[in-house]
């Protein structure tokens, strides 16, 4: 068991811009971000991505960033803002949630991803850079991502981006009127070098065709690292 006489409780995230090959991150502002935020992700065609998401859909953009103020009041989210590094499109969010400093564990969380940003390079190199920061940045030991446990979708996406599934508590909230049992999933530091690994070989260009198509699936080479 590894010795943590010496530990000491880590800083908040505090990113506040990065850029990568695909996509660019940036601390959301609010009311400022709002109007190119639910053009991204609001609105009646969009109302599906809000199915499994604690709030939402919201009507306007005003009631948006209302909503992403008073959860970062109330529970200390960190909103953050994924954009096209061309053009700087907005093309989705997420949020570090459940921060806890003192014993370095962050939870990712309330992901909304535009159509135009789902099952794209982008969306997997937004997801390496927020854990990279926890982990390489601030020496964070643990990474949660918690979902509702009929979420199927999140879920396949949590073992892709290798997370360990650790346990589904039951009746866990009520969310929307519903009961909602939770699936959680975890990265830990002694795993994150690996997966760090996995995430660069995925995200070079020579893992993706001149139709940028990849070649090899990131879990395939996790399991050879």
């Amino acid at each position: 068991m590894r010795d943590l006489s010496q530990w000491t409780g880590r800083p908040e995230p505090n990113l506040l811009s990065i850029e990568g090959r695909f996509v660019q991150i940036d601390r959301a502002q609010f009311p400022r971000d709002a109007e190119a935020l639910f053009a991204a992700i609001g609105g009646p065609g969009n109302d599906d991505l809000w199915r499994y998401i604690p709030f939402g859909p919201f009507e306007n953009a005003a009631a948006l960033g209302a909503g992403m103020v008073l959860v970062a009041q109330r529970q200390h989210w960190m909103t953050y803002i994924f954009r096209k590094p061309e053009t700087g499109d907005v093309l989705g969010m997420s949020n570090y949630m459940r921060i806890r400093p003192e014993a370095g564990s962050a939870e990712i969380g309330c992901i909304v991803l535009s159509k135009a940003l789902q099952r794209t390079p982008a969306a997997t190199e937004a997801m390496y850079l927020l854990a990279r920061h926890l982990f390489d940045d601030l020496g964070y030991r643990r990474y949660e991502w918690k979902c509702h446990d009929g979420n199927e979708a999140s879920k396949r996406a949590a073992v892709r981006l290798g997370f360990s599934f650790e346990g589904v508590f039951r009746q866990d909230m009520v969310v929307k009127s519903k009961n909602r049992n939770t699936a959680w999933y975890s990265i830990i530091d002694s795993e994150w070098p690996d997966m760090r690994e996995a995430f660069e070989i995925w995200l070079a260009p020579a893992n993706f065709d001149n139709a940028g198509q990849q070649k090899r699936p990131l879990q395939d080479i996790r399991e050879l690292l």
